[in-house]
C-alpha cells in the first residue's frame, strides 16, 4: 500500500482529507513511494488559524523559555540528522553524504538562533532631553511563511524557520510537493523539544497552497527559494497582498581561472562544483570562464576527472545520484541537445550514462561542454542539472565583463594566486556571494545568503541579522518617568524566567 503524507497542523497529523494529493518519487528506481495530500483553501486557513491562535502566547513567551527550545531542537536534530539525510536521499536523490551536509549546513542556522537573545536586543539613549530616553525594540510579525524548493528540502527551510521562531513568530512551512517528508520529521522534532502546539505547521500543496498563502490576510510575510519567474511572481503577488516578501531566485554562477590559478585545484573544484547533487543546486558552478593560455590544460583537467565519478543509487556509496524527476531529466537532456546543435563541442556527454542503480532510475550523467558561446541557451538560462560549459575568454576584464552582463547574480568564484587580482575581482564584480579559491561561496549562518539582480526579488537576504530584521518590526520609545516607584524587599538572587 502506498504510504501517504498529510499535513502537520496545531502539533499533530492533520485528520483530514484531501480531494486532491501528488506522487511522491523514489528518483533512483523511478518508482512512485507515495502520495502526499495536497491542501484545499479550507485545510490552509485551518493552519493559519492555528498559527495566529499561538502567536500571542508565543510572542510573549520569554526569551529564556525561547532559547532553551532552541537547544532542545538542536539536539534532538543532531541525533537524528541521519534520518533526516536519509529522506532526502528517499524522495530527492542526492547521495547520502550530500544529504547529511545539507542537514548539517541547516543546523548552523539552528545554532545560530540560538543566540537569540543577543540578536533580538535594541538599542538605548539616555538623557536625549531633559529627564527623556529613547530606546528601541524588535517585535515578530505573526504568522509568516515559508515556500521552499526540491533542490534542498531541509537546509533551505532551516534558513528560515529557526530565525523566524527564535524571533517569536509562529510559521507554516509549504514545502516542495516533491520531497516532503523531511519537514514532517522536523515537525515532530520540534514538538518533542516542546514547541508549543500551532507555532509550526507545514501544509503540502501546489499553486493552490501557494497562492493561497500569499492572499492570506492574516499571514505577514512570505519567504521563497527558487527559479527566477517564481520568485518574482511571489514577489509581485505577496507584496500586492501587504506582505514582506524575501524571494531568493535563479542563478547561472560562473568561475574565473586565471592563468596563475592552481589548475589541479580549479579542475577539482569545478567538477565538485558543477556536479554535486547533480548540479540541483543554486549556488553550483555552470561555467567556467577559462583564460585562453590555460583552458586547454583546464579542460583536459576536468574531462579526466569525470569518467571516476560514479553515478547512481545515493544509497550505494555513489558521488552523484539521479535527477529528481523523470521530467526535469529530460529537460536538463534537451538543454544537452540543444547546444550540441549551437555547435558547442561536447567533451563528456552524460546522456547515456553507466549507472550503479535501477534501469528507471532519473539518470543523467556529469556533462562538459568546451567553446561556448554566450549565445547558447546552454550558457544563459539556468539548466539546474550536471551540465558544465567552459567559456574562453582573452583578458581578466572580459570575465568581469561577461559575469557583470549576465542576469542573474547569485554566486561567482575565481580562482587565481594573485591576491591583487582577487580583490580587484571581489570589488568590481556585481553579485552577491563571492568565493576566491572557494567554488561555492554559501554564507555560515551568522552571515546572510542572497544574490543581486535577478536573483533576489525584495530587500533581505536569509539568514544572519537580515534574517532576524526580516522577521520582526521595529519599534522606537521615547520615555519620561517623573516619579520613582519602590519596587519593595526581596533578598532572593534574581533570575530569568
Amino acid at each position: 500500500m502506498t504510504a501517504r503524507i498529510t499535513h502537520w497542523i496545531n502539533g499533530a497529523e492533520w485528520a483530514g482529507s484531501e480531494e486532491r494529493s501528488g506522487d511522491v518519487y523514489d528518483p533512483a528506481t523511478g518508482q512512485v513511494s507515495a502520495k502526499v495530500d495536497f491542501a484545499s483553501r479550507t485545510t490552509l486557513d485551518a493552519a493559519v488559524a492555528a498559527a495566529k491562535a499561538a502567536f500571542p502566547a508565543w510572542r510573549d513567551t520569554s526569551l529564556t523559555k525561547r532559547t532553551q527550545i532552541m537547544f532542545a531542537f538542536r539536539e534532538i536534530l543532531n541525533a537524528r540528522k541521519g534520518e533526516v539525510a536519509a529522506l532526502i536521499t528517499a524522495e530527492h536523490g542526492k547521495v547520502l553524504s550530500d544529504a547529511l551536509g545539507e542537514v548539517t549546513r541547516g543546523q548552523e542556522v539552528v545554532e545560530f538562533a540560538c543566540g537569540l537573545g543577543q540578536l533580538m536586543k535594541g538599542g538605548f539613549s539616555e538623557q536625549v532631553s531633559t529627564g527623556i530616553d529613547v530606546y528601541s525594540i524588535r517585535q515578530p510579525l505573526g504568522v509568516v511563511g515559508i515556500i521552499s524548493p526540491f533542490n534542498f528540502p531541509a537546509m533551505v527551510p532551516m534558513w528560515f524557520f529557526p530565525v523566524a521562531i527564535a524571533a517569536g513568530n509562529t510559521v507554516i512551512i509549504k514545502p516542495s510537493e516533491k520531497d516532503p517528508s523531511a519537514s514532517m520529521l522536523m515537525a515532530q522534532m520540534w514538538k518533542q523539544a516542546g514547541l508549543p502546539d500551532g507555532v509550526f505547521n507545514v501544509v503540502h500543496g501546489d499553486k493552490e497552497a501557494v497562492d493561497g498563502l500569499l492572499e492570506h490576510p492574516d499571514v505577514k510575510s512570505i519567504s521563497f527559494v527558487g527559479s527566477t519567474p517564481i520568485a518574482k511572481y511571489i514577489y509581485e503577488t505577496g507584496t500586492r497582498h501587504g506582505k514582506r516578501v524575501q524571494a531568493l531566485a535563479g542563478a547561472k554562477n560562473h568561475m574565473l581561472v586565471l592563468p596563475d590559478a592552481d589548475l589541479d585545484l580549479a579542475a577539482d573544484q569545478a567538477v565538485n562544483a558543477g556536479f554535486g547533487s547533480a548540479g540541483e543546486r543554486c549556488m553550483a558552478i555552470s561555467v567556467v570562464l577559462a583564460m585562453d593560455t590555460v583552458a586547454d590544460a583546464l579542460v583536459a583537467k576536468i574531462a579526466e576527472r569525470m569518467p571516476a565519478l560514479r553515478t547512481g543509487d545515493g544509497r550505494r556509496g555513489c558521488d552523484m545520484g539521479p535527477l529528481v524527476t523523470g521530467v526535469h531529466r529530460d529537460k536538463v537532456a534537451a538543454y544537452v541537445e540543444a547546444g550540441v546543435k549551437a555547435g558547442a563541442t561536447l567533451v563528456v556527454d552524460g546522456r547515456n550514462p553507466v549507472v550503479d542503480g535501477e534501469p528507471g532510475g532519473f539518470w543523467l550523467g556529469p556533462t562538459l561542454f568546451d567553446n561556448v558561446r554566450t549565445d547558447m541557451t546552454i550558457y544563459t538560462d539556468e539548466i539546474f542539472g550536471p551540465v558544465l560549459s567552459v567559456v574562453r575568454i582573452h583578458s581578466f576584464e572580459e570575465g568581469v565583463d561577461l559575469i557583470n552582463r549576465h542576469e542573474y547574480g547569485n554566486g561567482t568564484a575565481i580562482f587565481t594566486n594573485d591576491g591583487g587580482a582577487a580583490r580587484r575581482f571581489q570589488n568590481e564584480v556585481q553579485v552577491g556571494m563571492i568565493g576566491i579559491n572557494v567554488p561555492i561561496p554559501v554564507p555560515v549562518a551568522y552571515y546572510s545568503f542572497g544574490g543581486w539582480k535577478a536573483s533576489l526579488f525584495g530587500d533581505t537576504h536569509a539568514h544572519g541579522v537580515e534574517g532576524f530584521h526580516f522577521f520582526t518590526r521595529g519599534k522606537v520609545v521615547t520615555s519620561r518617568w517623573l516619579d520613582p516607584s519602590h519596587g519593595g524587599i526581596n533578598l532572593g538572587f534574581p533570575t530569568q524566567s
